[in-house]
């Protein structure tokens, strides 16, 4: 007797960071079928966010947003019978446990609660050598989330866990996966990092190259991504019928190479080789990933460490008309004064000037002064640093304006690091619906990370005529952070393309087209079966996330520069628009 073959799990992620869509919980649960349904709200900088609101009451920690939407929409998850697991948890898994039980009981409901705990480390970090951060948090797997769903959890909240661990855990539970089934957990991992970061992987945040500008069709509010994994671990990426984007092996391959280092992309569970994943084009909005293959992870896991750097706080003086400069010099003069008594450690004045002092609009002939003040006391530069330039208004330049009145200061930015610590230093624990804890072992076996040979260059192009053209027109991208370092993802949608790619975008060639890394260490890894190349950039936003200088302080837009640079691309490449 044959025996009935497992169906697939459709997973489907309706949050990827927190503060995403509202309604995407409400839309993914009413626009198609659904198995589980994911939601991940951590980043580097949410969890020193929540950090620091338990530092002002200790029974937070957790992102409360997800609270709101469960309001709305358990009792259709009820109904529906479609169960739920989320790291929305963050730092107090627990509270956050104990909170649904309170709201089901209100609404008159009676699900299945259990929470993920362990990876909170912050009480132990003298001892395990972390120093004094703020938050201190290991990447738990998938099998304390499949430990909950077996024993019959509707609800599975855990605190920091892979983002892959979301879709990798109901999947290890529903196909009776165990740690030695590497191939499928490398599978669904593959999937689970696909679907994390959300609308990302239906045509959000997309930027192909030039001739597939119209591949999203509607890109105004993009579905929310599911996966229907399979018990080989292959999974379809796909949405819900009707809801905007698009998913294409073009969207996947821009996810698959955001926030990734090498072809080995190692998770507490298993390490994944992205070099062997394979995508193929069902159909409309239906994108196999296949052939990934899986080796044993790491004996040591990821502990990511935050800390606020301090607080900053801002006013913008609006400088019209004649004499611009000296108005702006006038006003720092008086503001400076006004903070004698207690002026900022870190006090900066910025002069903008105006488009046309002499222009058609009043916009266009307004200058701006910026100051932004930084100090590790947010009293120091609170409301009196906006109230202080307040009190010029009628003593200052002709028109004085500002652009907001007074506000409270906020933190500056997180110093975003990663340290390892081994595994069986960690005490991953699934507290089940009845309350019963159970210890999750760690992977029972392990293999450090080597790098992967690169693989074979292809043939150059033939010799021919080329063109000083925008990378962006040949070449799609995505980047992002990791801590202090970067990513920068590239592909190709064309085999020229991609042997173009290959063989000319070296790291020395992006360190020259991108003199921000020229003093930095680039690594250029090839990823052939996706058309892709992958840099990373060490030290890039050094000292660590949302603390670097400048306008993109997370790496985020680096893709997007690499592709308004401008470089000999082969006119054979080139648009037929953009060739002579």
């Amino acid at each position: 007797m044959t025996a009935t073959p497992v169906p697939p799990l459709r997973v489907g992620n309706a949050s990827g960071f927190y503060g995403d869509r509202f309604s995407a919980i409400h839309e993914m649960l009413t626009e198609g079928p659904l198995d589980v349904l994911t939601g991940d709200y951590l980043a580097e900088l949410t969890m020193a966010i929540l950090g620091r609101d338990q530092l002002g009451d200790p029974g937070r920690g957790y992102a409360r947003t997800f609270l709101r939407q469960m309001r709305d929409s358990l009792e259709l998850i009820m109904e529906r019978r479609i169960r739920v697991v989320t790291n929305a948890g963050g730092l107090n898994p627990r509270g956050l446990a104990d909170r649904l039980t309170e709201l089901a009981e209100g609404l008159g409901l009676e699900p299945r609660i259990a929470c993920v705990t362990g990876d909170d480390l912050i009480d132990r970090a003298e001892e395990l050598g972390l120093g004094s951060p703020l938050t201190a948090n290991a990447y738990l797997g998938a099998f304390g989330i499949a430990a909950c769903l077996d024993a019959g959890a509707d609800i599975v909240v855990t605190g920091r866990v892979t983002d892959a661990s979301l879709a990798v855990g109901p999947a290890a539970s529903h196909f009776g996966w165990s740690p030695d089934d590497l191939d499928a957990l490398a599978g669904a991992t593959v999937a689970g990092h696909v679907i994390e970061c959300g609308t990302q992987a239906t045509g959000g945040n997309y930027a192909p190259p030039a001739g597939k500008r119209d591949e999203v069709g509607d890109p105004d509010r993009p579905g929310f991504p599911l996966a229907e994994i399979h018990a080989d671990g292959s999974a379809v990426i796909t949405k819900h019928p009707g809801s905007g984007g698009a998913v294409t092996t073009g969207t996947v391959t821009a996810q698959l190479v955001y926030e990734v280092s090498g072809p080995r992309y190692a998770g507490p569970d298993v390490t994944a080789r992205l070099d062997t994943v394979r995508l193929t084009q069902e159909g409309p909005d239906r994108v196999l990933l296949s052939g990934a293959r899986g080796e044993e992870p790491p004996a040591d896991l990821k502990v990511g460490l935050t800390n606020i750097t301090g607080f900053r706080n801002e006013v913008e003086f609006l400088v019209p008309g004649l004499d611009a400069e000296a108005k702006a010099a006038l006003a720092e003069r008086q503001l400076r004064a006004g903070l004698a008594a207690r002026e900022p450690q870190d006090l900066r004045f910025t002069f903008v000037p105006a488009e046309d002092p002499h222009g058609p609009t009043q916009d266009a002939a307004t200058a701006r002064l910026r100051v932004v003040a930084r100090d590790h006391d947010p009293a120091a530069i609170g409301r009196s640093f906006g109230a202080a330039a307040v009190e010029l208004a009628l003593g200052s330049y002709a028109g004085f304006h500002l652009t907001a009145p007074p506000r409270d200061a906020r933190p500056d930015g997180v110093a975003a690091t990663h340290v390892l610590v081994p595994a069986t230093e960690v005490e991953h624990t699934a507290i089940l619906p009845d309350g019963r804890r159970m210890a999750i072992a760690p992977a029972p076996r392990t293999r450090d990370l080597a790098e992967v040979p690169e693989p074979p260059l292809p043939e150059p192009l033939p010799e021919g005529p080329t063109r000083s053209a925008p990378l962006g027109l040949v070449l799609g991208a995505r980047s992002g952070d990791k801590g202090a370092d970067a990513n920068l993802g590239v592909w190709a949608d064309t085999d020229p393309a991609w042997r173009w790619l290959a063989t000319t975008l070296t790291a020395d060639l992006l360190r020259e087209l991108l003199p921000e890394t020229a003093d930095l260490r680039v690594t250029r890894y090839l990823l052939p079966h996706l058309r892709a190349a992958n840099f990373w950039i060490e030290g890039m936003l050094a000292p660590g996330t949302a603390r670097r200088e400048g306008a993109d302080p997370q790496a985020k837009g680096l893709g997007e520069w690499l592709r308004a640079r401008r470089a000999p691309v082969p006119e054979a490449l080139l648009p037929e628009v953009e060739r002579p």
